[in-house]
């Protein structure tokens, strides 16, 4: 499993309404395994979400 999370200016071509000045693609690989969370809670663990 791949995560892609954008942040920021959306691309015009996609009707986006962000304006902001940045965007910020962020991309892992979890397909080793790995763990994804935030805040400290873990949402997505070895392939599975919990």
């Amino acid at each position: 499993m791949t995560v892609h999370l954008a942040l920021g200016r959306s691309y015009p071509e996609m009707d986006g309404m962000n304006s902001r000045g940045i965007h910020w693609d962020l991309i892992t690989d979890l397909r080793g395994g790995g763990r994804l969370s935030t805040d400290g809670d873990v949402l997505q663990e070895g392939g599975r979400f919990l």
